[in-house]
């Protein structure tokens, strides 16, 4: 089983780049997306064959703002769009879908660098759904969460981690609710197989930023303690092009 995530920071653009390709070459089982910016039906009918995948769409109220999709080979048990909250769900961040008995969250984490009401509203988004994931760990269930977290977790995690450390994004709050996860049956599985890798997944357009290594790593899978015995791998695909970000595999066994 294959899971890639990808902020594709515009989903029109990003089929405009055909950069989606290399995501359905390798046949995943479910693709990721966030940062769609756009509804569903603002794609045209070139655009959606471009899809190749059935797919669930959770957009933003607001025109060309956030919003996420996933794809899926095989038709989902359950899906489930947004969080139940509708101060969170108006911005269209979160997926859940049920895939061969595991839970997985498609999720586009707020970003915090707008100012404090903004760092307030994330940590709240954090707050709701480690509640929701709680609930479900108490079930019994078996969680993946995917997406871009718009936090780096730590020092290893960015290329100028003392420059950032009142910046959104790295800001010890912020932090605290990753490890909070993490404290609460969640593991950081390309973390757990590469302790020690400094790779990263989003870099500015300015600056020439991305070319010379001066990135962060946003993008993860967080994983249930439970299915650790199952992953087989977390690939970072930094050379792959279309977005401000890259995408990030998930092999299961």
């Amino acid at each position: 089983m294959n899971i890639i995530t990808w902020n594709v920071n515009g989903i029109r653009a990003a089929l405009g780049k055909s950069a989606l390709d290399w995501a359905f070459a390798k046949s995943p089982d479910a693709l990721c997306l966030q940062e769609v910016k756009a509804r569903e039906e603002q794609l045209d009918d070139e655009q959606r064959s471009m899809l190749k995948l059935p797919h669930v769409w959770n957009a933003a109220l607001r025109p060309g703002y956030s919003g996420v999709a996933t794809l899926f080979k095989h038709q989902p048990d359950e899906i489930v769009v947004g969080m139940g909250d509708e101060q969170f769900d108006v911005e269209g961040r979160v997926i859940q879908t049920v895939l061969k008995g595991i839970r997985l969250f498609n999720i586009y984490f707020p970003n915090g660098q707008r100012g404090q009401e903004r760092v307030d509203y994330k940590l709240s988004f954090y707050a709701h759904l480690l509640d929701i994931c709680d609930a479900l760990h108490k079930k019994g269930e078996s969680i993946i969460i995917t997406g871009d977290f718009n936090t780096a977790h730590m020092p290893i995690d960015l290329k100028n981690p003392k420059e950032n450390e009142k910046t959104s994004g790295f800001l010890p709050e912020e932090r605290e609710w990753v490890q909070k996860f993490l404290d609460h049956g969640f593991v950081d599985a390309y973390r757990h197989l590469y302790p020690d890798k400094v790779e990263y997944t989003w870099w500015t357009y300015r600056l020439n930023a991305r070319k010379r290594g001066i990135g962060w790593r946003l993008d993860y899978f967080l994983v249930s303690e439970n299915l650790l015995p199952r992953v087989k791998d977390v690939i970072i695909y930094n050379e792959v092009m279309g977005s401000d970000h890259c995408p990030v595999e998930l092999v299961l066994e």
